[in-house]
């Protein structure tokens, strides 16, 4: 019978054993180092930063109008030595801010616009004003970090996916990760987004007396309760994480003559953008049908680009959850698709996060009135600070990381 026996580790695997804990230990310090002087940049800002949300959540602007919001945004990073372009990439309310020249690039979003009769029930106040922080954070350390910080002023995220006209467009060229924070009912690192599609509708009909001679007339009204009837047989048989709701935006506008005209706007949502292309053929051909059984014409249209799934990077998932519990965030909650963005559109090509913090305690979720309130509460700035701190954290983290690869391959 034989024993195995461990080799003891000869002098020399000791000490180079020693010297690499030791240089791990230092890396850490250095880290923690850069990581409380980022932090105290941001402090240092604080009022600048709380006083920037107030102004862009008492004077909220719609989507491709937030003038005011894109301003201000590119002026506090101006005055803080960004080099700003503004407007950027043929959006007169989108800008791009830059600092340092490392050779990690990442992007940090800022959106800024309201809802129409609802002013900021999103908290985009904290987005925008979040985004700004955590550049400034950023960018006094960013040679120290290897890192260029891009500031993208990203309008229109409530209508119009801003986002998808400025990927399209270039600004997301070039970089290495994406990220921004949303404020939200409760905790969550590893966000999920349904795909998002819209649908103009137009029925085109005739007119006529409704009693002298109806027969003359193709009502567009009419076209257009077929059109609902059939989708709402149609959600009988579609997957449960489908959606399709909408509304009658125009029928006539007299009982006493046939209306010759109806509009509605529509939109769809699935998990994933595959999905989205299915359910787009299904309902168009509801709306046909409402056409076809009439004699009306009907025109369909998109007004704007489908909003992709959005799809986190497990790696900056992770980073940022770290960080998020360093700050003494609520424990993040784990739960499906809820909502819709295009940022979602930017996570297909670039890696990214989109972490929400919890402003209202569930009390009010966004797109209500009282979440527009929550959004200027103490513990929605507080979510401001500890999400500017915790995007420049986990930007440092992955810089770190991406340098020392590079610097080890």
């Amino acid at each position: 019978m034989t024993s195995a026996t461990t080799p003891t580790p000869g002098p020399a695997a000791a000490m180079d054993a020693v010297k690499g804990a030791a240089k791990d230990t230092a890396k850490d310090s250095v880290k923690d180092t850069v990581k409380d002087a980022v932090r105290r940049h941001i402090t240092d800002r604080r009022d600048a930063l709380l006083d920037l949300s107030r102004r862009i959540h008492g004077h909220p602007e719609t989507a491709f109008a937030e003038h005011r919001a894109a301003a201000w945004c590119a002026e506090l990073l101006r005055e803080h030595g960004f080099a700003v372009t503004a407007p950027a990439h043929g959006l007169d309310t989108a800008f791009v801010a830059t600092a340092g020249a490392g050779p990690v690039t990442v992007a940090i979003a800022c959106e800024y616009d309201a809802l129409p009769d609802l002013g900021h029930a999103c908290g985009h106040n904290l987005i925008a004003a979040a985004g700004v922080g955590a550049a400034l954070g950023l960018a006094p350390l960013a040679a120290e970090l290897g890192l260029t910080v891009r500031v993208v002023g990203t309008p229109a995220e409530e209508r119009g996916a801003g986002k998808a006209l400025l990927l399209e467009a270039g600004a997301f060229d070039g970089v290495d990760a994406a990220m921004m924070v949303h404020p939200c009912p409760f905790e969550m690192s590893d966000f999920r987004s349904f795909a998002l599609g819209t649908l103009s509708v137009t029925y085109t009909g005739r007119t006529a007396h409704p009693s002298l001679n109806p027969h003359e007339g193709r009502n567009a009204a009419d076209a257009l309760t077929v059109a609902q009837v059939a989708l709402g047989l149609l959600r009988q048989q579609l997957p449960p994480q489908w959606r399709v709701h909408g509304i009658t935006t125009s029928a006539g506008s007299a009982p006493n003559a046939i209306p010759d005209r109806a509009t509605a706007e529509y939109e769809i949502r699935a998990e994933a953008a595959e999905d989205l292309r299915e359910l787009r053929e299904r309902v168009e051909a509801c709306f046909r049908g409402g056409a076809l059984a009439t004699g009306c014409e009907v025109t369909l249209e998109r007004p704007e680009p489908d909003y992709l799934d959005f799809r986190g990077d497990p790696g900056l998932i992770a980073l940022w959850e770290a960080n998020a519990r360093a700050l003494g965030r609520p424990e993040p909650v784990v739960r499906g698709p809820f909502a819709c963005t295009d940022m979602g559109n930017v996570s297909h090509v670039v890696p990214s996060i989109h972490p929400v913090l919890d402003i209202s305690g569930g009390a009010c979720g966004p797109h209500e009135p009282e979440f527009a309130a929550a959004a200027v509460s103490p513990a929605a700035e507080q979510a401001l600070l500890d999400g500017a701190v915790g995007l420049a954290w986990t930007a440092a983290d992955f810089a770190y990381g991406r340098n020392a690869g590079a610097a080890g391959a």
